[in-house]
């Protein structure tokens, strides 16, 4: 559990470093709250995003919050195991927050998924993974107005990993997810690069 804990902790950290400059990076221009009307931030992924393991109010989407201060208001729509593979075990798709998320009306999301559907039972369908990514991405791009979208490398996986989460599948995402990013003009945030070589994190 502390294992867990600390890595939240860290996530916290490396988003607070990450976020922040992209949003003012190429294909977006800087977001400047403007008047009463907080940036509303769509936090949409898994356990890391839901916060499970991390003491109440640690979550990442949680201390983003804190650090943005009241300008910005950040949403968890994080749902542990959740796959973003529609044939995977636990759809993100079937969930009423995927929804929520997009009645939200956000001016930003964050979308951090993809290290479920790395499981035997869900990657089997790995052939179907760009073109859900993308749809997935598309979903919230037809929000009106269009919020800046942002998507994430996954974190690696330590070890041997856990729960047939695995670092062979992980790697075979990320081109994936790379070129979505440049398709679809999204920012990318990754994760995977800075997490890597620290399993002490």
């Amino acid at each position: 559990m502390f294992r867990i804990v600390k890595t939240r902790y860290f996530l916290t950290l490396l988003f607070s470093s990450l976020v922040l400059p992209v949003l003012a990076a190429d294909p977006m221009a800087p977001i400047e709250p403007k008047g009463d009307k907080p940036v509303k931030v769509a936090c949409v992924g898994d356990s890391i995003t839901e916060g499970a393991g991390a003491d109440k109010g640690k979550s990442y989407p949680s201390q983003l919050q804190a650090l943005l201060g009241d300008k910005w208001e950040v949403k968890n729509f994080g749902l542990g195991g959740r796959t973003l593979l529609r044939k995977g075990d636990m759809p993100y798709w079937n969930e009423g927050a995927f929804k929520d998320a997009q009645e939200y009306k956000p001016d930003v999301v964050i979308i951090m998924l993809g290290t479920n559907d790395t499981k035997p039972q869900n990657w089997k369908h790995k052939d179907e993974f760009a073109d859900d990514y993308r749809d997935f991405v598309k979903t919230f791009q037809k929000i009106k107005p269009e919020p800046r979208v942002y998507i994430c490398r996954p974190v690696p996986v330590p070890g041997e990993g856990n729960f047939g989460i695995n670092e062979k599948a992980l790697q075979e995402e990320m081109p994936i997810i790379e070129k979505i990013s440049r398709t679809q003009k999204t920012g990318l945030i990754d994760m995977y690069a800075a997490l890597d070589g620290k399993p002490q994190l």
